[in-house]
């Protein structure tokens, strides 16, 4: 047995019960009086078809007995308006489920993706670099905000048919026990073959997410903005297009052959159904014939029987569904049992205020990589003192960031900020402290204060801060002259949307970081690729202006910027190779001097 098979064994013969009880809750604490509501028509509508299909018999009868004995006619009447009412109840009462499913619908599928995506805010960064757990994201996000109510009304409707089917039970001893022995044996067979195409179909749906990721992913890269001038510069659109092509072709393959196996052995047990049926039908109609039962009993008892039919068929379709909704059902509760990782303390402030940031002894690496990112770390960052961090691409100065400000957790060693490791920090407390500009900073849809405004989020609507955070960042010149100035929506996605050139955003991204006043620690991560030397050498001795009482980072290639810093270290391969200010590291003619001596001969 392969891993997965074993896997999914274990799933299907462990927590079905579980997830249905789960899920009933869920409904149940999304809107309770609609559930009632619910409940109640399913019942209406379980009991009324027995009492229509007994009145029909009435009606017969009484029109049988008008024509051969001379029975009143007004009998026959009151009959079919008795009849015609509970029609008309059963109309009202499928209209009320409808006008609740659809209600519930709703508000269970806003609730289920509120709390995916507020799960998604309790998780860790590096939970998002791993594959598995975007699968797992992927399959709850596909499915599981549909299957909770697909569950409960399966439920309903299970309990409905089994009321509806009690009724017609009743109604069919009066005629023969055997004949509902054969009502409820015969749709058996199709039930199985459908439980078990609906765990092919979980496990196919299961294990090609992957396939079903990258599909959407192809799908962003061709019909996305921002990938729109390289995708028609290099034609890559005929290349993607054709991956996307074979990757439909390859699950297509696989829903073919399980559809086709599905509905062939659908059809040949769906016969046994029908065999029983006309079975049935020649026993009825032989015994009304040698007068055992009136015209009306025979018309009551074949409509009872073939709607009872229906009934176990819908009945057992409702708890292969329902067997089919659990599976579907563990993706969710799987991933909203995934274990959060971020750091849960409590401290506010350290144990020492003012001690600034401690790195001791820190390793770092990569779920799944053998390769340590970041290998023996010994650094300490002090107030009012601006540190750079050089090195080639790849040697671990983002995610040394990012371990500095809680994203990711050391594989071994710890960083302290004033004296009090990282994961005793609330984390609110923890995040206000960093004003953080990456070099792949996120460039959203939405307004220029706004823009500015999610760098401290207690303050996102604030457009006095906004304008304070534009002028330290250096963005207040080019925003004045927008059409809306800070009102202007940014991007292309909306209406009247402004695109802002590179050289623009950065000074967005920097007024992020000027946005949070209670901010004392500064990052910058590599965010002025884009500008010229010039531009970034005035950009950073503003930053410096700036923060003259904080601790201030940043991340170049440019060694004309890097000088400027009161401290320089040189990360290689995960270590810190160099550590000094300018005039050491030269002295010292190490990788920094090779570095910046190769870079000034360019310039000459």
């Amino acid at each position: 047995m392969t891993d997965k098979t074993a896997t999914f064994q274990t799933e299907k013969d462990g927590s079905l019960r579980v997830y249905s009880v789960r899920a009933m809750q869920l409904v149940w604490t999304t809107n309770a009086k609609l559930t009632v509501a619910f409940g109640l028509l399913t019942l209406v509508t379980g009991l009324l078809p027995a009492g229509m299909a007994y009145v029909a018999q009435l009606i017969v009868d009484s029109v049988v007995g008008a024509l051969n004995d001379g029975l009143p006619v007004r009998t026959a009447l009151i009959y079919i308006a008795i009849e015609g009412l509970l029609v008309a109840l059963m109309a009202a009462a499928q209209r009320g489920i409808s006008l609740c499913q659809a209600l519930l619908r709703a508000q269970l599928g806003h609730r289920v993706n509120v709390m995916i995506l507020e799960k998604a805010q309790q998780l860790a960064m590096a939970q998002f670099e791993d594959a598995d757990f975007y699968d797992k994201l992927t399959r709850a996000r596909r499915e599981a905000s549909s299957r909770p109510l697909s569950l409960v009304n399966r439920t309903f409707s299970l309990a409905q048919n089994a009321i509806t089917l009690l009724g017609y039970a009743v109604l069919l001893l009066q005629f023969s026990p055997y004949a509902v022995l054969v009502l409820l044996l015969a749709g058996f067979p199709s039930f199985f073959a459908e439980t078990r195409f609906a765990s092919e179909a979980f496990r196919l749906f299961r294990w090609r997410s992957p396939e079903s990721r990258k599909q959407m992913y192809l799908e962003t890269v061709l019909a996305r903005e921002d990938h729109a001038k390289e995708v028609k510069l290099f034609q890559l659109g005929p290349l993607f297009l054709q991956r996307y092509r074979d990757i439909f072709k390859g699950l297509y393959r696989e829903d073919r052959a399980l559809t086709l196996r599905r509905e062939s052995w659908g059809l040949i047990l769906g016969l046994v159904g029908t065999l029983a049926f006309y079975g049935v039908y020649v026993w009825i109609a032989i015994s009304t014939m040698q007068g055992l039962i009136s015209l009306g009993e025979m018309t009551m008892y074949l409509m009872v029987f073939k709607q009872g039919q229906s009934s176990v068929a819908a009945s057992l379709s409702a708890i292969g569904g329902m067997y089919e909704d659990n599976l579907y059902l563990s993706n969710l509760f799987e991933y909203l049992a995934q274990d959060v990782t971020e750091y849960s303390g409590s401290r506010k402030i350290g144990e020492k205020p003012g001690d600034g940031v401690r790195f001791e002894n820190v390793d770092f690496a990569y779920p799944g990589s053998r390769r340590a990112a970041l290998s023996n770390i010994n650094l300490h960052l002090i107030a009012g003192q601006s540190l750079a961090l050089v090195g080639e691409n790849g040697a671990g100065k983002t995610t040394l960031i990012k371990l500095l400000t809680g994203l990711y957790q050391p594989t071994r060693g710890r960083v302290l900020l004033d004296g009090t490791p990282l994961p005793e920090w609330d984390v609110e407390a923890l995040r206000g402290r960093f004003g953080v500009i990456f070099q792949d900073f996120a460039r959203y849809q939405i307004t220029v204060g706004e823009n500015i405004g999610v760098g401290d989020v207690e303050h996102f609507s604030d457009s006095e801060l906004w304008r304070h955070a534009a002028e330290q960042g250096m963005a207040d010149k080019f925003i004045g002259d927008l059409p809306a100035k800070y009102e202007t929506q940014l991007g292309s996605w909306f209406k009247d949307g402004q695109e802002l050139s590179s050289g623009q955003w950065q000074k967005i991204a920097l007024s992020r970081a000027f946005m949070d006043q209670q901010a004392d620690i500064l990052v910058m991560d590599e965010p002025t690729a884009a500008m010229d030397a010039a531009a970034e050498a005035e950009l950073f001795e503003h930053f410096r202006k700036r923060t003259r009482q904080k601790i201030a980072i940043l991340i170049s290639h440019r060694f004309s910027t890097v000088r400027r810093a009161d401290s320089i270290v040189v990360i290689r391969d995960g270590s810190v190779s160099e550590h000094g200010t300018h005039d050491d590291l030269m002295a010292l003619n190490g990788h920094y001097a090779t570095l910046f001596t190769l870079q000034a001969q360019g310039y000459q």
